[in-house]
């Protein structure tokens, strides 16, 4: 609890705010800042002084510049959708939530230039809508695009399942507008496929977590909208041969193939028990599947004959079991859904250890075969849960609790089947975190596999940008 100077500079403090952005959108009550204060998952929950809520760049900076010289730290906050703890405040109620919903609109959309510019708080799936309405496409797809916001996307570079082809949200993006942590607004709102000037301070703010400053707005790409698309589910024998498809169709579809989703027949199983409305393409279900996608933008490709005649030729070499080609939309939503469901259906069927883990692709089949052998003589008796962007060398490698077990024993071996699984990740010379970003979940972790000199090189950065850690301490680097 507070004491009686600290509730005296506090209300003087929150009158400084609410001056800034109104009282209405400093949220001081814990009834009304219940949704801010616990992370996506349910993992962690905090306490915060207050929730602000600016509405716009200007009221940004001013808020950070008060905060800056009151020395109280910040958590930016967007869509609070992310899986790693990394918008969620501590549990002193020190802390301010800079939540940024307020921010949405569509500043521009430029057809000829292929770029749409947008405040940070803009909603994805909104941002999806507008370039369609341009005629235009927006590629960054993710479970969470109802919810989530643009800025935290960019703040964690988000990935998805069209990563393949268009690459992660740092691939997404030309412009940024920051906010320091003193207040100072760093404008590089530039739709440019070309700048040649010097450091790429762009690319220092995205996937930084909100601990080198605050993104407010971005200038981001716009693709040519697709006109015909293709998706089929494939029956495998093993993972080595979902790497063998993936080298076949990206040699035969080229730019063409947009996802090839894996999943085990332990993941397949586990959706068809607790999704409703699921069922398997396949009379049994196979070892191993592949959910792929073809797309052009060219309305005459025949892409259900390539994908067709190169899934045929894959059955006959014995390298796919079986596969299924989507006649419909409404087919394709099908399939989709059993690769969609799996998150679903692991909180349903109980408690599951998850690791997000990124390794070279021609490495991926070795990896699982000696990941598993390892896990199954450390913890035997578990549930391998493995699924992931295989295209992009990006598996979700995630485990259940063994029969026996209860949840307490069960997660207390957390530590040590992290120290199994991503021990070997960096031996094959991953990352213990693909898409999802650190936050707090794999903060403590991140020195033992990254670099002595990359770790001293972001601190230095940190310092640089950030000299009184108020920006998200606690998240991404320790303190």
């Amino acid at each position: 609890m507070a004491s009686e100077a600290e509730a005296m500079t506090d209300t003087a403090f929150l009158t400084q705010l609410a001056d800034i952005v109104g009282t209405a959108h400093v949220l001081t009550k814990a009834a009304a800042q219940d949704a801010y204060v616990v992370d996506w998952m349910k993992k962690y929950r905090g306490r915060a002084l207050a929730v602000v809520r600016p509405a716009d760049t200007a009221q940004v900076s001013a808020v950070l510049r008060c905060c800056n010289d009151a020395r109280v730290s910040v958590i930016p906050q967007g869509g609070n959708t992310g899986m790693a703890g990394g918008a969620t405040p501590d549990d002193s109620g020190r802390q301010v939530i800079l939540s940024l919903g307020r921010l949405n609109r569509i500043r521009e959309v430029d057809p000829v230039g292929n770029t749409i510019t947008v405040d940070a708080g803009c909603i994805l799936a909104n941002i999806q809508a507008a370039a369609r309405e341009a005629g235009r496409f927006f590629p960054l797809s993710l479970g969470a695009e109802g919810s989530c916001t643009i800025g935290g996307n960019l703040a964690t570079n988000a990935g998805g399942i069209a990563v393949l082809r268009y690459g992660n949200t740092r691939e997404q993006a030309l412009g940024l507008e920051v906010v320091l942590a003193d207040g100072r607004i760093w404008d590089g709102l530039q739709g440019l496929r070309k700048d040649n000037t010097g450091y790429d301070l762009r690319d220092l703010f995205i996937g930084s977590e909100g601990t080198l400053g605050v993104i407010t707005a971005a200038v981001l790409k716009l693709q040519a909208a697709p006109a015909v698309r293709v998706t089929a589910m494939i029956a495998l024998p093993d993972q080595d041969a979902a790497l063998k498809l993936f080298v076949g169709l990206g040699a035969r579809a080229g730019d063409r193939l947009t996802a090839f989703e894996f999943m085990t027949r332990s993941c397949l199983d586990l959706v068809l028990q607790h999704v409703a409305g699921t069922a398997s393409p396949f009379a049994v279900v196979p070892p191993a599947v592949v959910l792929t996608e073809l797309s052009d933008t060219d309305a005459a490709a025949d892409l259900a004959g390539l994908l067709e005649t190169i899934l045929g030729d894959a059955i006959t070499a014995g390298e796919a079991e079986d596969a299924v080609i989507a006649q419909s939309g409404e087919q394709a939503k099908a399939l989709w859904r059993l690769r969609e469901g799996i998150s679903e259906a692991q909180v349903r069927a109980g408690k599951t250890i998850k690791h997000d883990i990124a390794l070279p692709i021609g490495r991926l089949a070795a990896f699982m075969r000696d990941c598993e052998t390892a896990v199954e003589a450390a913890f035997p008796g578990l549930r391998f849960l493995v699924f992931g962007h295989l295209g992009d060398g990006n598996l979700h490698y995630n485990l259940q609790r063994a029969p026996q077990m209860t949840d307490d024993e069960f997660y207390a071996l957390t530590g040590p089947l992290n120290a199994v699984v991503h021990d070997l990740v960096h031996r094959y010379r991953g990352s213990i975190s693909a898409e999802h970003g650190v936050g707090q979940l794999r903060r403590d972790e991140l020195p033992r596999y990254k670099p002595p000199v990359a770790m001293q090189i972001m601190h230095d950065l940190k310092r640089l940008f950030d000299s009184r850690n108020i920006l998200n301490p606690g998240k991404l680097l320790q303190s």
